[in-house]
């Protein structure tokens, strides 16, 4: 007799980015996995969607452009696993449709983490939630979410996070059968030996000095270049990383400071959202300093890079700094540019905001220096002591190129195995 076919599990979540394709590829190739995406505001900074990928929700994206007898929605070319968009309200009679084994969903998306939530108790099935929070924003839209979290926190079979930090967090919330799948680039990608020199600014970005037209060689030509690669949001603590480059007194051709994706020489945006000027609110002196050329000043601003000329960037700089702060809204979930660098061997200099910190991939002292989010001294001190000392910055890039080997797209895809083991859900076992 011809066994049954195995059901397939539903992943719910909002975006498949390109940092995630490969993680979403190997979680299918081990359990099965369907995924349906309902969108909506993004902050991964991994790039574009593949080819160009972007689709109406409610629309199946289907290989041969029909389902199979069995409904399943087929791999594509621009998406290696199956997929589906489809509206927030949707999930509801997916889960409940008697297609699939489990659920598993992310804690994004009010109106699909409820729907989903209810359709996989109307089917009976386990609903597995994948959460990167580890402190819940402090809004008032969130403020009405809190309660309905912390219930699905408790009632969840279990719970998936992005590392220990937030294993912590939701622990305290009354999560159980908690597991962890470990954030993950595409190592062979970014550690890969075939980069070239990367061109000032590199093609396809723009450097901006403020509006005079000036940049000089200088810059290009810094000893030490400390990068920061980020959108230009207020959590990203730009306005902190430039006040504690002002206080080292660093400058080119000893150092420089490159800012990939932030836009303009340098910029601010407010938590609302407007455009600002990082010189404003600044003590006495600061706006002299930011009217310096990037020569003198030391900065070079560019826009966001696509992946392969950001690989040519990393291998061409020093140091990674991720300065990032907490906010009402948002406290930084990882991080993944600090995967990045660290398959560059490049040392990590990190706020204790990070999730790469507070989970346990950046250590202060052996692959990186970790200092208090917002503290632009404290910044500072760490600039001028990597600056000043390459033969710790070589010791701290090895160690980093070495831990980061064990945050693989594998490693990922077997905490979502392991928690769905532990149902007795998964395929492999």
């Amino acid at each position: 007799m011809k066994q049954a076919a195995v059901k397939p599990v539903l992943f719910v979540t909002g975006h498949a980015p390109a940092d995630r394709v490969g993680a979403f590829a190997r979680l299918h190739e081990l359990e099965n996995v369907e995924f349906a995406l309902f969108g909506g505001p993004s902050k991964h900074g991994g790039g574009p969607p593949p080819h160009g990928a972007a689709h109406e929700p409610g629309r199946d994206v289907r290989a041969s452009g029909a389902e199979d007898a069995g409904g399943t929605v087929e791999p594509t070319d621009e998406l290696p696993f199956p997929h589906r968009y489809i509206r927030q309200h949707e999930p509801l009679a997916l889960a409940a449709s008697g297609r699939y084994r489990a659920v598993v969903c992310s804690t994004g998306g009010r109106v699909a983490l409820g729907a989903t939530w209810a359709g996989a108790r109307r089917a009976g099935l386990p609903l597995i939630l994948w959460s990167s929070l580890w402190a819940h924003p402090r809004s008032i839209p969130h403020a009405f979410s809190f309660l309905a979290l912390r219930r699905l926190y408790r009632t969840a079979d279990a719970v998936v996070t992005y590392g220990p930090h937030v294993s912590a967090y939701v622990g305290t919330r009354g999560a159980r059968n908690v597991h962890v799948a470990p954030q993950a680039v595409d190592n062979g990608f970014w550690g890969a030996p075939d980069v070239s020199a990367p061109q000032w600014p590199p093609r396809g970005g723009a450097a901006h000095d403020g509006g005079r037209g000036v940049r000089s060689a200088r810059l290009e030509q810094a000893t030490t270049k400390f990068l920061f690669v980020g959108r230009p949001g207020r959590e990203k603590g730009l306005r902190v990383l430039t006040e504690a480059w002002r206080t080292t007194g660093l400058r080119a051709p000893p150092a420089a400071l490159v800012l990939v994706g932030a836009r303009s020489n340098p910029p601010w945006v407010r938590a609302g959202g407007a455009a600002g000027d990082i010189r404003e609110g600044m003590g006495e002196g600061q706006d002299e300093f930011f009217r310096e050329e990037p020569a003198q000043n030391g900065i070079l601003s560019m826009s966001a890079l696509a992946p392969v000329e950001l690989r040519d960037l990393y291998a061409a700089c020093d140091v990674l700094v991720v300065p990032s702060i907490a906010t009402a809204t948002f406290r930084e979930p990882w991080g993944l540019v600090v995967n990045e660098a660290m398959n560059r061997g490049l040392p990590v200099i990190a706020s204790d905001a990070v999730g790469a910190a507070a989970g346990g991939l950046v250590r202060d002292g052996h692959n990186g220096l970790v200092v208090p989010a917002g503290d632009s001294d404290a910044l500072a001190v760490a600039i001028r002591r990597l600056a000043g000392d390459p033969a710790l910055r070589a010791r701290l890039g090895e160690a980093g190129a070495r831990d980061v080997g064990a945050y693989t797209y594998d490693a990922w895809a077997a905490g979502f195995s392991a928690a769905l083991a532990s149902l007795g859900r998964s395929q492999r076992h």
